[in-house]
């Protein structure tokens, strides 16, 4: 059959070149080929990435390491932890913040390398380090070696930022900005879906049902289902 002018001039070789080159990016390690390519077909593969990085993609097909130091002191933390389970206490519902790591989740989040993370970082630790400051001042101790009673007391006083005294408004600043990363760290943890009526990922008996008619006919598959 002659060839049509419209035929690509892309050649079966390069072609092949190109996808076994392109897959051998996620699918090996640096340098190596890919087994199912032809020898000497392929390119060598780019260095991969070992995990999340500030202008890449993270590489999959390698365990997961962080790649950034958590700025957390550990008296930070402790007080975070502290913190959290006075906004989220272990009830009937659900866990303590501190048994779902709320506290690991907001220093992974605010340690982040990302310039729209820094200003939650300075905030959140400036905040700690006031909540710790009042609470010398009232008690003589760390926030965390507070009695519960004692920490609901300061607590109470920066809940509500509309009716924050003036020498109030900063903690009731850093207690929006925690409270809000808290219920977030809390409710991506699995111990704590039923509390939203979420089953999450759950095993169906018999065989698998297939997808609804009525989402098939919505997005017009019905010669694909």
């Amino acid at each position: 059959m002659p060839d049509s002018p419209k035929r690509s001039s892309l050649s079966r070789r390069d072609a092949l070149k190109w996808f076994t080159g392109t897959a051998a990016g996620t699918a090996a390690a640096a340098h190596a080929a890919p087994t199912a390519a032809p020898p000497h077909e392929t390119e060598p593969t780019p260095l991969s990435y070992p995990s999340r990085y500030v202008f890449h993609d993270p590489d999959f097909s390698k365990p997961y390491v962080a790649p950034w130091e958590n700025v957390m002191t550990p008296e930070e933390l402790s007080a975070t932890k502290a913190l959290a389970d006075i906004i989220l206490p272990k009830d009937d519902l659900g866990p303590a913040a501190s048994e779902c790591g709320v506290a690991e989740f907001i220093n992974e989040w605010i340690s982040a390398p990302y310039e729209e993370h820094h200003e939650t970082c300075e905030a959140i630790r400036g905040g700690l380090g006031w909540l710790n400051t009042e609470s010398f001042r009232r008690f003589q101790k760390r926030f965390d070696e507070l009695a519960v009673a004692e920490q609901t007391q300061i607590v109470d006083d920066i809940c509500d930022s509309s009716k924050a005294k003036p020498q109030h408004k900063v903690g009731a600043s850093f207690f929006k900005k925690f409270r809000k990363l808290a219920l977030g760290g809390y409710y991506t943890h699995s111990s704590t879906w039923k509390q939203l009526g979420y089953m999450g990922n759950v095993t169906l008996a018999g065989p698998y049902p297939g997808v609804p008619d009525d989402i098939v006919k919505k997005y017009g598959l019905e010669d694909v289902a």
